[in-house]
C-alpha cells in the first residue's frame, strides 16, 4: 500500500485500504436517498436557445391576427421594458401567418410548423403561462438554468447530482449536446457547478468523432503504464487532500478515475450501429451526420446508461426579423431542425417503457411578443410575461393542456409558471423539496430557487 493509500485510511478510518482499488474512494456522484419517492429519476432538457416564438407554434390567438397591423393597446405595454423596442413608440400587434388545427385527444392546437411534434400531444401537458425575469439572452439563459441571472451559481443539472447523486459509474451524471448554427449565449456557465464541487457540473460531449477531446490514449502508451500513471497521480492527490482538507480534490482523483472509465463507455455511447435502421428513420438520422435528431437518440442511450442530467441545446432561435432571423424561411429551418427529433425522442422512451422514469422538459428562456419589430423582415422582440413550455414522463399528467394568456397572448391569466415553480417542479417530480436542497457558501445556504418557488401539482398525474 502506497502512501496515498494510507493517508485515505486515515481519511477513511479503515484498517485497510488496497492501493489500487477505487472503490474505497468516497465517490461524490454515489446515489443518495431522495426527500420522498420520486415520480422520475431522469431528465432530459431539451433547451430552445433564444427564444422560440409561442404565437407561431402552440399559442393560437385568433383575435390577435384579426387586429394584426393595429397598434398595440397602450394599457398592455405601459411601464414594461422590452429588448429591442421602445415601448414609447407606436408598435403594431403582428397576427401569426402560420396555419393552426387541433390535435389529439385534449383538442392542442399546434402549428404547422411541428408536424411531427403535433403527433405527441397525448403524451405531453402544455404549459402557456410560463412566465421569466430577464429579458436579454445571456443572463436569461443564466435564469432559466441556474435560477439567477448573476455568473456563479449552480446550474439545474449540477443541483440534481449533487442532490441525487448518478446511477451510472462509466459516464458523467450530467452531459450536455449541442446543435443548430452555434453554441447558446453564455456558453459553459449555463451547465457550470458554481460553487457546488465542480463533479456535478454538466460534461460537453460532441456527438461525432471523438465524443471528448483528449480522451483517447495517446499512441505508445500501455493500458498497464497508463494504470500506473493514474495510481501515481492519485496517490499524490490524496497525500495532498489529507494535508489540506479540500474536498475539491477528490474531485480532482473522481475525475481522473470517470476519465479512464469513459475511454471505452464514451465511444461505445456515440457509436449507433446496434440501432435498428427503423429507429434511425424515427430520429430522421442521416449517418455520420450531426443533428439535433442524433443528439435526441444520443440522451435516450445515456438515460439507458443511467445518465442523471442530459440537457440538449439548440440554436437559434432569435426571431427579431433580419438576416438570418425572420419568422419566414429562417424559423421554418429551425422549426425543421427539431421538429422530428423531438417527437421521436418521446414515441422511442415511449415504447421501450423509460418514458415513466424519464421527465423531458422543452421550452427556450423567454417567448416572444405579440407586436413585431420594425426591421427589414418580419420578426418578434423577447417577452417574459407568457411563453409555452412543454412536459412530458416522469410523473407528468399526459395530453393535458396547463395555463391561458389573454386573447392577444401578451399576458399569462392562468396558472401562472414562473421560472423558480419550473424548477421547484422539476426538483419535486425527481423526489427532492425545493427549500431543502441546500448547499452552504459564503456564509447562508443556496438553493436552485433562491426565496421563490411554488409546485405545480396540477402538472403531475
Amino acid at each position: 500500500m502506497g502512501l496515498g493509500g494510507v493517508a485515505l485510511a486515515s481519511m477513511l478510518g479503515q484498517r485497510e485500504v488496497r492501493g489500487a482499488d477505487t472503490g474505497a474512494l468516497p465517490n461524490p456522484l454515489a446515489p443518495k436517498p431522495t426527500h420522498f419517492p420520486a415520480r422520475a429519476k431522469n431528465v432530459i432538457y431539451l433547451f430552445m436557445a433564444g427564444g422560440p416564438s409561442q404565437l407561431e407554434l402552440f399559442d393560437y390567438k385568433p383575435k390577435l391576427i384579426e387586429l394584426n397591423g393595429q397598434p398595440v393597446p397602450a394599457s398592455l405595454i405601459e411601464g414594461k421594458r422590452f429588448a429591442f423596442m421602445d415601448s414609447s413608440h407606436g408598435t403594431k400587434l403582428l397576427g401569426t401567418r402560420r396555419k393552426f388545427a387541433q390535435h389529439g385527444r385534449s383538442g392542442a392546437w399546434v402549428s404547422e410548423l411541428f408536424p411531427h411534434t403535433a403527433k405527441i400531444v397525448d403524451d405531453i401537458t402544455l404549459v402557456k403561462s410560463c412566465q421569466a425575469t430577464l429579458f436579454n439572452h445571456a443572463p436569461a439563459k443564466l435564469f432559466m438554468n441556474t435560477g439567477s441571472g448573476q455568473f456563479g451559481r449552480p446550474s439545474m443539472g449540477s443541483w440534481l447530482n449533487y442532490g441525487l447523486g448518478s446511477e451510472c459509474q462509466d459516464l458523467p451524471g450530467f452531459v450536455v449536446l449541442q446543435s443548430g448554427s452555434r453554441g447558446p449565449r453564455g456558453g459553459a456557465v449555463n451547465w457550470g457547478s458554481g460553487f457546488l464541487p465542480t463533479t456535478h457540473q454538466g460534461v460537453p460531449f460532441r456527438g461525432t468523432g471523438e465524443p471528448i477531446l483528449n480522451l483517447t490514449t495517446p499512441e505508445g502508451i500501455t493500458a498497464t503504464r497508463q494504470r500506473e500513471t493514474l495510481d501515481a497521480i492519485r496517490d499524490l492527490n490524496l497525500q495532498r487532500a489529507v494535508a489540506t482538507g479540500d474536498p475539491e480534490i477528490t474531485t480532482r482523483i473522481a475525475a481522473y478515475e470517470m476519465a479512464s472509465r469513459m475511454q471505452s463507455s464514451a465511444p461505445e455511447l456515440i457509436d449507433l450501429s446496434s440501432e435498428s435502421a427503423a429507429t434511425l428513420d424515427l430520429y430522421g438520422i442521416e449517418p455520420g451526420k450531426p443533428s439535433f435528431g442524433r443528439n435526441c437518440l444520443l440522451a435516450r442511450r445515456l438515460v439507458e446508461r443511467g445518465v442523471r442530467f442530459v440537457q440538449l441545446y439548440h440554436t437559434n432561435w432569435d426571431s427579431h426579423g433580419g438576416p438570418g432571423e425572420n419568422l419566414e424561411g429562417d424559423f421554418e429551418k429551425v422549426c425543421r431542425g427539431v421538429d422530428q427529433g423531438q417527437a421521436a425522442l418521446v414515441q422511442d422512451l415511449k415504447q421501450r417503457g423509460l418514458l415513466k422514469d424519464t421527465l423531458v422538459v422543452w421550452g427556450g428562456e423567454f417567448g416572444r411578443t405579440p407586436m413585431g419589430e420594425n426591421r427589414d423582415t418580419t420578426g418578434r422582440n423577447h417577452h417574459v410575461d407568457a411563453f409555452t413550455m412543454w412536459f412530458a414522463g416522469g410523473g407528468v399528467k399526459a395530453g393535458q393542456i396547463l395555463g391561458e394568456t389573454d386573447e392577444l397572448g401578451f399576458n399569462a391569466v392562468a396558472d401562472q409558471m414562473h421560472v423558480h415553480d419550473i424548477h421547484a417542479t422539476i426538483l419535486h417530480l425527481l423526489g427532492l423539496e425545493h427549500t431543502k436542497l441546500t448547499f452552504r457558501f459564503q456564509g447562508r445556504d443556496f438553493r436552485l430557487t433562491d426565496v421563490h418557488g411554488q409546485v405545480m401539482t396540477k402538472l403531475f398525474a
